[in-house]
């Protein structure tokens, strides 16, 4: 049996957005990529992307430079530890997103309707918070920046699901997914540097204000934005679909099992949320610990299980067993949309990839890791192990840096349109894996650094605008890293989407994307006990290898998806 991945080829363009090519030959090379960057659909990813990376930058490390100022203790803002919980395990309410419908609000379309009233939400929040003083305000403070962040984690899940849905020749998904990249670093940049720079003069109100007024500006693009309506995923799902073709009490007993797993989660995250809430510091729980003990356990009752229970159902769909039989077929409303929205994208999932679903979700496990686990140790590294002042780090990382990973993305986005997907994939676990030995150099006297930026006059051309030779080291190493690190993240957000279908995009990628989330968050605690015991440079070499089973993994899933687009008898 042939198989083939979801959004190879993506939809067809209509109107502005189509393609007009000679005897229907899509477009390739640098025609590809003009005419993905000029397309509407292009211009409203990078606002969604800002819209995005905004309120994360905001909520979750800009908003502490404002407390510290006016002399908030951080210790009292337990609702933080909320914002990386409602990103790790935002897939929990995914299928509520991906099938439920908004009231009033549902003819708008199946992703206009939500995001419009979540990014009026969380425009309406920053507007708010610029109008209350923390230090009198800090209760309705810390709760309005908690829906804040749930808000955000939601908006995230509708535009990756609308990324991929409105994927086609003229706006192909790997340029959709850089230039999504490209916004949320945009984003991250204004959110963060911007944001400080401006509020050392026209004051945090003003600046979050600012940031709200974008936020509801976004709406516009929302409103514009192409979608999929209702109407046409009812046409989509209704006849033969997997929930009509199994018999009821294999459904109801599938769906009650991974009902009560899924349930299970959200209980516990939502009774972790409320004790974080306590107005007695020591009466929250450890964000930490609730991840490390509860995180795998998350995970297995709601993918590892689910999965399991999914490629049984699809055993028994293809052997013929277990089928609805004659007068099953009746409609019942509940069941089969419950079932659509929590077994349904899984069971397709697996029934598509099959075995190379272990494929993909090593490949998902591993190759964002060395990066989601670095990431709190990087000022540590930079500051305290080798001696740079916050002004150099602020300059090295926070300006240089993005502009370097804007750069990687921008590169990604080239890579896309004329070597295609996998090998760009490819190319970026390679490149993060071997950045990895530059900071292993760093931490060791950086010697082969040096000898790099003198043979290619780097170094002299740093000294033409007054850097040292140490701190061109410094911006050396995080040219590389960031010039990986952009280029890995957009190949690997456009390989996420492509392992999802149109038809259950919005559960499928929050499922994937959050699994990243989580194990960047239980390796941290292992990485800085390493970090303790022999150093940075070792840890360095170890990532580099770590980061070498990405590659391999990446390699293994082109060949798969090369003989699976190979035609029969070639």
């Amino acid at each position: 049996m042939v198989e083939s991945n979801a959004n190879t080829s993506g939809q067809s363009g209509k109107g502005a957005d189509a393609v007009h090519t000679k005897a229907g030959a899509a477009p390739s090379g640098w025609r590809l990529f003009l005419t993905a960057f000029t397309n509407r659909k292009s211009g409203i990813m990078l606002i969604y992307g800002m819209a995005a990376g905004l309120p994360y930058a905001l909520l979750l490390g800009t908003l502490y430079a404002w407390l510290g100022e006016v002399g908030v203790d951080l210790e009292t803002m337990g609702v933080f530890s909320l914002i990386g919980l409602a990103y790790a395990f935002k897939f929990l309410w995914s299928p509520l997103v991906d099938k439920g419908r908004v009231p009033l609000l549902w003819r708008l379309g199946r992703r206009r309707s939500w995001l419009l009233p979540i990014q009026a939400m969380i425009g309406l929040v920053l507007i708010t918070l610029s109008a209350l003083n923390p230090q009198t305000s800090l209760g309705l403070f810390s709760l309005l920046a908690g829906i804040a962040a749930f808000a955000s984690a939601t908006q995230d899940i509708v535009i990756d699901a609308w990324r991929v849905e409105v994927a086609d020749e003229a706006a192909p998904l790997e340029v959709l997914s850089s230039i999504y990249q490209l916004g949320y670093r945009l984003a991250a940049l204004a959110g963060g540097a911007l944001a400080l720079v401006a509020a050392a003069r026209v004051g945090w109100p003003q600046v979050y204000f600012g940031f709200g007024m974008f936020m509801m500006v976004a709406m516009l693009a929302t409103w514009f934005a192409p979608d999929t309506r209702h109407a046409h995923e009812q046409a989509v799902e209704s006849g033969a679909g997997i929930a009509a073709r199994l018999s009821v009490k294999v459904r109801s007993l599938a769906l009650a099992a991974v009902g009560l797993l899924w349930g299970w989660a959200l209980v516990t995250v939502l009774v972790y949320m409320v004790r974080s809430l306590a107005s007695d510091p020591e009466l929250r729980p450890d964000a930490t610990a609730f991840i490390r003990l509860y995180g795998p356990l998350i995970v297995i009752a709601t993918v590892v299980v689910p999965a399991l229970i999914a490629g049984m159902l699809d055993s028994w769909l293809r052997s013929g067993r277990y089928l609805a039989a004659a007068g099953e077929d009746a409609p019942r409303p509940f069941l089969d949309h419950t079932f659509r929205a929590l077994v349904e994208p899984l069971m397709e999932m697996v029934g598509r990839l099959r075995w190379a679903a272990f494929l993909v979700l090593g490949i998902v496990l591993s190759y964002r890791l060395t990066d989601s686990i670095w990431g709190p140790f990087a000022l540590p590294f930079y500051l305290q192990e080798l001696q740079y002042t916050n002004d150099e780090v602020a300059f090295a990382s926070k300006f240089f840096g993005v502009g370097m990973t804007m750069l990687g993305i921008t590169l990604a986005a080239a890579l896309f349109t004329f070597i295609g997907r996998m090998p760009t994939v490819i190319l970026g676990a390679i490149v993060a894996a071997a950045s990895n030995l530059l900071y292993a150099d760093l931490a060791q006297g950086g010697a082969w650094l040096d000898a790099f930026g003198r043979i290619t006059g780097l170094y002299w051309f740093a000294a033409q605008f007054g850097v040292d030779d140490r701190l061109a080291r410094l911006l050396l190493a995080i040219t590389g890293e960031n010039l990986s690190g952009g280029l890995a993240g957009a190949a690997f957000v456009a390989y996420l989407s492509a392992m999802t279908s149109k038809s259950h995009a919005a559960v499928q990628y929050a499922l994937l994307s959050s699994l990243t989330v989580l194990v960047g968050s239980l390796g941290r605690a292992a990485l800085g006990e390493r970090i303790e015991q022999v150093g940075y440079a070792p840890v360095f070499f170890l990532t580099a290898a770590l980061g070498l089973i990405a590659v391999a993994l990446c390699v293994a899933d082109a060949v798969r998806q090369r003989r699976v687009a190979k035609p029969v008898g070639t």
